[in-house]
């Protein structure tokens, strides 16, 4: 039988912090990589950020889909998100599975992002955009701030910076909200932070 210990999976990606990022990302960890379609968050084509992500900036959901419409194409998300100024992490940088699978139900986040060290990587840090409840519950252990309903911000004070706290619906299917619903909310979120 597996120890605890050897049920701990570590993080599989480095975070992602373009020069001059405005606004970090944040889900709670990939899934499994036999679900992933590229080296990058949000990898499992089950998964609607990217498709969320297309329909917010060019009106078109497989904007970041590949030529044949069976991947993403990590390229273009990359220098897409280069030239937002959009950073990305996971609040998880070890986690136990309690199930074979990538809900974030089943999931316990053993050791977390080092908040103070992802920040001092993101000086132009103005806002954290949770993309689900892990995300946001993981978060709100490092801060102090209330929690915001979803599609809602709140501000707080860490390390002396004031920042903004979204909380965003999930982009997972298991989310029960339309694809355009949820593109509508993000949209108005980047429209807040002046990036659309």
């Amino acid at each position: 039988m597996e120890t605890d210990e050897e049920k701990i999976e570590r993080h599989p990606l480095e975070p992602f912090f373009p020069e001059g990022a405005r606004l970090l990302l944040m889900g709670s960890f990939p899934p499994k990589r036999e679900r992933w379609k590229m080296d990058f968050y949000y990898p499992n084509f089950q998964n609607d950020m990217w498709r969320i992500i297309g329909l917010v900036f060019f009106d078109e959901k497989d904007y970041f889909l590949t030529e044949d419409k069976k991947s993403f194409c990590e390229s273009r998300i990359r220098s897409f998100l280069i030239r937002k100024g959009i950073a990305l992490t996971d609040s998880g940088r070890e986690v136990i599975r309690q199930k074979d699978n990538a809900s974030d139900k089943f999931l316990e986040i053993v050791g977390t992002i080092d908040l103070s060290e992802v920040l001092k990587c993101l000086p132009e840090c103005e806002a954290i955009v949770t993309t689900g409840q892990k995300a946001t519950d993981t978060l709100l252990t490092m801060i102090e701030a209330q929690q915001p309903g979803v599609g809602q911000a709140v501000e707080f004070v860490y390390d002396g910076r004031k920042l903004r706290l979204y909380r965003m619906p999930s982009s997972s299917r298991a989310y029960p909200k339309p694809l355009s619903a949820k593109a509508e909310e993000y949209k108005k979120m980047f429209q807040e932070m002046g990036m659309l």
